[in-house]
């Protein structure tokens, strides 16, 4: 197992396209991390340039204890002597070869000896759970056999570290569950230095043991999913990483008579969210649709749940547990995940749990409190 390390990496197309704008990013030994963004924002690219597929304009990679790219040093080590596994977006199988020879076809190019390749491609399809497939054709297999084999491909020359490039944006919803699952064991099994790139929320949440968020080639935010999810950055990533509502106001007054004034949302300050507030003006309050209550009876405010006023639901969709529930105060639209249901043109109490919500700064986007 090995650590890969990118320290101030930029790498820039033609004369003008920032694809990596110095990026400093560590994944330990053994760890999985997914780099997320939004498509475009530099994450295949990121990718490209660990595989050694791309060269950095600026910066240093490191694989382990070896420097593998630095243009000042010019150093630059070929993606054949990086030992890097990559599983592409398409899978990129061999139509015309059977699944045992598309496994085999980088210890092919290695010039192994038959017997080892033999060997290395039947244990690798045992653990992969693809041993039946060996004998058939990319076409005769599954969405998710397919997937299979071109993680055996990348994993049968046992490389320092697996790179995966979307590797389930072409799974239907159900077998994608599925797949998750078997990467994360087999990552968990071999104890592999694993970096996945993603735009889907699902896969970062479920897979990683860290995320790194990516905008427009700038490292974001990195941190534990739960960190990420509940203590985002800024705003880019807390929309970026689940669902989050959102509304501009503005801090009044001060003391005992604080309030959030958003319009049609208003709602008491004190204690250290008045403090970590200080005299900014306008700010954003954000909360997650699950962090908010709706009852059509008032009920007694507790466990951090405070009243923000009434609403009317316009819409009410059940989601298989849950109901997806929208609800207009005004001039201002709430997402709601409730346990409940409710009807059309249903008028409600709305409660935020303030042990939840989130506070950015209007200008910066930064976050304050949360």
């Amino acid at each position: 197992m090995v650590r890969v390390y990118l320290h101030d990496v930029t790498k820039v197309f033609g004369k003008s396209v920032v694809a990596l704008d110095h990026v400093e990013l560590e994944v330990k030994s053994g760890e999985f991390m997914v780099v997320m963004g939004p498509s475009g924002h530099g994450k295949t690219t990121l990718l490209r340039v660990v595989a050694g597929l791309e060269e950095p304009t600026d910066g240093e990679v490191w694989i382990g204890d070896k420097l593998v790219a630095s243009a000042r040093k010019g150093v630059f080590v070929p993606p054949k002597d990086r030992n890097v596994g990559m599983v592409f977006q398409n899978w990129a199988l061999y139509p015309h070869m059977k699944v045992f020879d598309n496994i085999a076809f980088p210890l092919r190019i290695k010039k192994m000896p038959k017997q080892e390749i033999e060997r290395r491609v039947k244990e690798i399809a045992e653990v992969l759970g693809i041993a039946e497939t060996l004998d058939r054709y990319p076409r005769q297999l599954s969405g998710g056999q397919q997937q299979r084999v071109a993680i055996a491909r990348a994993l049968v020359k046992e490389p320092q570290v697996l790179l995966m490039d979307e590797p389930f944006s072409n799974l239907d919803a159900r077998v994608r569950v599925t797949a998750r699952a078997f990467v994360k064991d087999i990552q968990r099994r071999l104890g592999i230095t694993t970096i996945l790139v993603t735009h889907d929320p699902a896969d970062a949440l479920t897979l990683a043991d860290r995320i790194a968020v990516l905008r427009r080639g700038v490292v974001q935010q990195v941190g534990l999913p739960s960190e990420v999810y509940n203590r985002p950055s800024n705003i880019f990533v807390a929309n970026f990483i689940g669902d989050i509502n959102l509304i501009e106001g503005s801090v009044e007054g001060g003391g005992p008579g604080a309030l959030f004034d958003g319009g049609d949302v208003r709602i008491p300050l004190s204690g250290k969210l008045l403090e970590a507030l200080g005299r900014r003006s306008n700010v954003v309050l954000g909360i997650r649709p699950e962090d908010i209550m709706l009852s059509k009876e008032e009920l007694r405010a507790g466990g951090g749940f405070v009243s923000v006023g009434r609403g009317v639901v316009e819409i009410s969709e059940f989601a298989g547990g849950k109901f997806n529930v929208m609800v207009r105060m005004g001039s201002i639209e709430l997402k709601v995940v409730s346990s409940s249901s409710f009807g059309i043109g249903d008028q409600v109490n709305v409660y935020f749990n303030m042990d939840k919500v989130k506070f950015f700064d209007k200008s910066t986007k930064a976050l304050i409190y949360g």
